[in-house]
C-alpha cells in the first residue's frame, strides 16, 4: 500500500547510506621510503610517506629489513646513469627481507620466506613489490644485513673474476678501489684460487686495514703503473677497472700477453656533489681509441660488464640465479663474509651517501628501515639548518609535484609576514627598529627570512620592500 511504502523509506535510507559507505575504496596504507625528488645534490633525497605497493602477477611483496647502498645509487642521484628513471622515484637497487604477500601466478615462494631481491629502483622502502625472477631465497643463518651486502657486490666480483677474467692459479690481478664493497668481495673470492698476486689501489686512510689481505697496495695519487712494472716487468694478467678515464689507458698498458682488461664501472665521472658535464666528457676523452688490430698484435683482451644491463635489459636472470646459488654455498661454507662499513637509518641516507662519495667506506654501507635515526650533535643540527636555509626553494620542497613559487604575484609581502613568518624569526638591529615605522617591521622581517631572488620580484614589489635603511647612499 502507498502508506506502507512511505513508512519503509525512512528505515531503508540509513541502510543504503551504510552500503554506499562500505563500497567506497579504502585509502592505501602508507609506508616510509627514500625518494629522489630530482637529479642533483643530497638535498634531492627525501624520506617521504608513500602508498604501500601490492604484488602484481608474478611478483612478491617484501617487508624490507635491509638495503644496500652502491655507487650506482650515487650516480643515479646525479643523473649520470644511462636511461635514468623519471623523478620523483623511490631509490635503491637491492634489498633483503621477508615475503609478506604473493601475487597471482607466482611460484617457488611462500609467505615468510627470507629473501634477497634486485630491482631497478624502488628498494629503499619499508615494502617493495618485486618480480619473482629477481628474488632469491637466502640460506639459513644468513643475516639480512649480510644478504643486502652480497647481492650486487659479490655477483659483480664473481662474474668479472671467473666468468670473464678466467682467473687461474699463479696469475696476477690489479683491482682499483679495493677497499669498497666490490673490492672486498674481490679480495675474498681471489683467495679461493691458489697463488694469486693481488695489486690494489685505495685511499691512503684505508691501507692499514687492507694490507693484510692485499699483496701490494698503492695510493691513487702515486704512479702505481710504474711501481707495478718494477715488481712485475711483464705486467699483470687481469685489470679490474671501476674508474674509467685515464685509468683505462694505464690498465691496458699493464697487461701482459693474453691479459684481460675488464671495465665494470665509471665512478671517475663523479667528482662533485652534482653532475658535471666537464667531468663526464673528460673521463671519456681520456680513453684512447682501441684498435682491434692492435689487440690482435698484442694478444690482449678488452671486456665490459654491467650487472644492471645484464639482468634487467638482457634478461639473463637464470644465469644470475645460478651464480647466487654458488655464492650462498660459499657463504654457508664460511669462504666469504661481507664486510659491512656502516648501518644507517633511512633518515641518515644523506650522511651515508656522502661517506660513499668521499670514498671513506671500507666495505658495504647498509640502510636499515627498522632502526632509529642517529641523534645529531648541536653542531650537526645547526649545520643542517643552515644548509636548509641556504638551499633554493625548488630543492627544499618536500613534494612529489612540481614546486610552486614561494611568493605568488597576487600575494603581498605583508600578508606573508602576518600568516607565515613571525617577526622575531630574524631580529633587526635596535636602531633600525627605532627608525622604521611599526607597521613596516613585520614586512621587512619577512623579506629577510624568505630572501626571495630578485629575478622573481615585480617592480612594484621591489619598491614596496625597501625600508628607510635601504635607501641609496649619497654619491661620493
Amino acid at each position: 500500500m502507498p502508506g506502507d511504502s512511505a513508512e519503509e523509506n525512512p528505515a531503508s535510507a540509513p541502510a543504503k547510506e551504510e552500503s554506499k559507505t562500505d563500497d567506497k575504496p579504502k585509502e592505501p596504507k602508507e609506508m616510509k621510503a627514500v625518494v629522489l625528488t630530482g637529479f642533483g645534490g643530497l638535498k634531492m633525497l627525501k624520506v617521504q610517506s608513500k602508498p604501500q605497493p601490492t604484488p602484481g602477477e608474478g611478483e612478491v611483496l617484501i617487508a624490507v629489513k635491509a638495503c644496500g647502498v652502491n655507487f650506482l645509487d650515487l650516480m643515479l642521484r646525479q643523473g649520470v646513469t644511462d636511461n635514468p628513471p623519471k623523478t620523483p622515484v623511490i631509490m635503491g637497487y637491492e634489498c633483503a627481507g621477508t615475503i609478506e604477500a604473493i601475487g597471482e601466478k607466482t611460484e617457488g615462494f611462500s609467505v615468510g620466506d627470507n629473501v634477497i631481491a634486485l630491482k631497478e629502483c624502488h628498494c629503499w622502502a619499508e615494502l617493495a613489490s618485486i618480480p619473482a625472477k629477481y628474488v632469491y631465497k637466502i640460506p639459513e643463518g644468513m643475516t639480512f644485513h649480510d644478504a643486502a651486502a652480497i647481492a650486487m657486490n659479490y655477483l659483480t666480483a664473481y662474474i668479472i673474476l671467473f666468468d670473464i677474467g678466467n682467473l687461474r692459479s699463479g696469475q696476477s690481478i690489479l683491482a682499483h678501489s679495493i677497499g669498497g664493497g666490490v673490492g672486498q668481495a674481490i679480495i675474498q673470492l681471489t683467495k679461493t684460487v691458489e697463488n694469486v698476486t693481488l695489486y690494489g689501489t685505495a685511499s691512503a686512510h684505508k691501507h692499514e686495514s687492507l694490507k693484510p689481505n692485499v699483496t701490494h697496495l698503492f695510493d691513487h695519487g702515486v704512479d702505481y703503473a710504474q711501481e707495478i712494472r718494477k715488481l712485475s716487468p711483464e705486467g699483470v694478467d687481469i685489470v679490474l677497472d671501476c674508474l674509467c678515464g685515464d685509468y683505462t689507458n694505464k690498465g691496458i698498458s699493464l697487461l701482459r700477453p693474453m691479459g684481460r682488461y675488464i671495465l665494470f664501472g665509471t665512478s671517475s665521472v663523479v667528482t662533485g656533489e652534482t653532475k658535471s658535464f666537464f667531468s663526464f666528457a673528460k673521463s671519456w676523452w681520456q680513453v684512447d681509441k682501441i684498435s682491434p688490430l692492435k689487440l690482435y698484435d698484442d694478444n690482449k683482451f678488452l671486456a665490459g660488464f654491467q650487472l644492471r644491463q645484464l639482468l634487467f635489459r638482457e634478461n639473463q636472470h637464470e644465469y644470475v640465479r645460478q651464480l647466487m646459488d654458488k655464492l650462498f654455498k660459499l657463504y654457508t661454507d664460511g669462504t666469504i663474509k661481507p664486510v659491512i662499513d656502516q648501518v644507517a637509518s633511512f633518515e641518515d641516507i644523506a650522511e651515508a651517501m656522502q661517506r660513499l662519495h668521499d670514498r671513506k667506506n671500507i666495505g658495504k654501507i647498509i640502510l636499515d628501515p627498522t632502526i632509529q635515526p642517529k641523534e645529531k650533535t648541536k653542531n650537526e643540527a645547526e649545520a643542517e639548518d643552515r644548509a636548509k636555509s641556504d638551499s633554493e626553494p625548488e630543492e627544499s620542497i618536500d613534494s612529489d609535484s612540481e614546486p610552486e613559487e614561494i611568493i605568488k604575484p597576487d600575494v603581498k609581502p605583508t600578508e606573508i609576514a602576518k600568516s607565515d613568518t613571525k617577526p622575531e624569526a630574524k631580529p633587526k638591529p635596535a636602531d633600525a627598529e627605532a627608525a622604521a615605522p611599526a607597521d613596516a617591521a613585520p614586512a621587512a622581517t619577512a623579506d629577510a627570512a624568505t630572501e626571495e631572488p630578485k629575478a622573481e620580484e615585480t617592480p612594484a614589489e621591489g619598491e614596496a620592500e625597501k625600508t628607510e635603511e635601504e635607501a641609496p647612499a649619497p654619491a661620493e
